[in-house]
């Protein structure tokens, strides 16, 4: 298994560095995402960078569902578990700017594999369902401590109850 690891991380470092036409989307296809069937509802999802407004979509706007794609960074597509990822939570990347006040950052997907166990954070995409995204914020409280711990080290933090002005402001456009 590390043999693989291994290889795949050599092969990443090997790769040629990406064109700036490749990064902004308008190389050819083989640096698209490709369109899919979403793993859990089953409805047809584009991955297009227009209409998601992300880079790397792997989760379904209608369900929020994904899929376990990732190894080593987003969009890098060589996780070899390939299992679905169920929405748990909501999460706040911690913001090290300057001029970002208290509580501010982006609002992100918690994403648990179903499979493997990895938590995984997902940027949120504008054609995504807030009201669905809000749902999912509720199960935000109930994450254990291995999931938190997980998310932590990525630079995010759960969200809690005491957070849904937050979310709403940020979901909404409700003022705080």
């Amino acid at each position: 298994m590390y043999e693989e690891f291994d290889f795949l991380l050599e092969v990443r470092t090997r790769a040629k560095p990406r064109s700036k036409r490749v990064r902004s989307g308008l190389a050819d296809d083989r640096s698209l995402n490709r369109d899919f069937k979403c793993i859990h509802c089953r409805n047809f999802v584009s991955t297009h960078p227009i209409l998601s407004g992300v880079n790397h979509r792997n989760h379904c706007p209608y369900c929020l569902y994904s899929r376990h794609l990732d190894l080593l960074e987003p969009g890098d597509r060589l996780a070899a578990c390939k299992a679905r990822m169920k929405p748990v939570g909501l999460a706040l990347k911690r913001s090290i700017k300057k001029y970002a006040g208290a509580g501010r950052g982006e609002l992100l997907l918690i994403h648990l594999c179903e499979d493997c166990g990895k938590v995984s954070l997902n940027r949120i995409a504008a054609d995504d369902d807030p009201g669905l995204i809000f749902e999912v914020y509720t199960r935000s409280f109930a994450l254990d401590e291995r999931a938190r711990t997980q998310l932590w080290n990525s630079g995010a933090e759960a969200l809690q109850a005491e957070d849904i002005h937050l979310v709403q402001a940020q979901l909404f456009g409700v003022a705080v």
